[in-house]
């Protein structure tokens, strides 16, 4: 055999019809799954590499089972389990996902959607960058399915998957102040996150269940990154009268909060209590270890995919929006 491998090729090696091998290779049709993993041996063994764009066109009902994934930071564990989950169940439906990283910049989130355009996937999964995305809703309108993780958008036509911010926060503000602490500072997220707002809006809601006033000037805003969780502890632990707990709202803003402390050498928590949003890994081993909120983000991500593969086979259901419960875990740094 001289050159790359055909189709043919496979076809005469499996000995089964070349219809047999495209249909194997799309997805579409009765294939028994002794032949499929036959073609697929023989494929590897010849080296044969279907091209992704005929694969697409031969594709019956449309679907390329080619799911697009764009998260905001990679380097984030909750968004790494989200991930996982959703590959884990596109792969149990035979979709492959393209995974983007837009690091929280939206020119790259606009670049990697229009990548996903480009690549023709079924759908897409992704947190926003904040509520009135405009790229967000222009790839929606224009009949790609979308489903939302984490944040939300302000348009109600498109299935999302959340976690109760608002009641995750709460519970964590609670906790501080049935601690004894009255002056808890807040990292809070950007406020045209939806994300941000519930849990700016789970914290005040704490202290008013508490009879307590607010302090505004405890309440300073991040991106999510850990820069900014240290930029924002610096000022508030700089003020005059300092916070004696923070509530960080991410596990990033919550590492940059730590830094600062240690910079400070300040002891955790008997000069100053920390509560994160998110667990974070190794979280129960630091020192002192992290009391958080936990997010199910693995069971975020499989519900995500599974929203997005019912919204590929009934394009007509009605909108889902699911909210996913969040557990306080209480441990040593408050």
């Amino acid at each position: 055999m001289n050159g790359k491998p055909s189709l043919e090729d496979v076809a005469r090696r499996a000995n089964v019809s070349v219809s047999t091998v495209s249909r194997t290779i799309t997805g579409s049709g009765r294939i028994s799954e002794e032949t499929r993993e036959l073609v697929h041996r023989v494929m590897r063994e010849l080296g044969y590499k279907p091209n992704r764009v005929a694969r697409r066109l031969r594709a019956q009902g449309g679907k390329r089972h080619l799911i697009g994934l764009i998260i905001p930071d990679i380097q984030n564990s909750f968004f790494a389990d989200i991930a996982r989950g959703v590959e884990d169940v596109a792969y149990k439906n035979d979709f492959a996902v393209m995974l983007c990283n837009y690091d929280e910049d939206p020119r790259k989130e606009q670049f990697y959607l229009d990548v996903m355009l480009a690549e023709s996937v079924d759908g897409i999964i992704l947190p926003p960058s904040h509520e009135e995305d405009a790229d967000v809703l222009r790839v929606q309108r224009s009949g790609v399915p979308i489903v939302c993780v984490d944040r939300s958008l302000s348009d109600p036509s498109i299935d999302k998957v959340e976690v109760d911010n608002e009641r995750g926060a709460f519970d964590a503000v609670t906790h501080l102040l049935q601690k004894g602490h009255r002056r808890i500072g807040l990292i809070s997220g950007p406020l045209d996150s939806s994300t941000g707002r519930a849990r700016l809006e789970g914290y005040r809601r704490a202290y008013k269940n508490a009879g307590l006033p607010l302090v505004e000037n405890l309440v300073g805003f991040g991106n999510y990154k850990q820069d900014s969780g240290r930029e924002v502890a610096r000022t508030l632990l700089g003020l005059a009268q300092p916070p004696t707990a923070i509530f960080a709202c991410n596990n990033q803003m919550l590492v940059g909060a730590i830094q600062e402390a240690s910079e400070r050498e300040l002891r955790i928590p008997e000069q100053i209590a920390l509560v994160g949003f998110d667990d974070v890994p190794l979280a129960a081993v630091f020192n002192p270890p992290l009391t958080v909120v936990r997010q199910p983000a693995y069971e975020v991500g499989q519900k995500a995919a599974e929203l997005l593969l019912r919204r590929l086979n009934e394009p007509q259901a009605e909108f889902i929006r699911l909210s996913l419960s969040p557990e306080l875990i209480v441990r040593k740094s408050s």
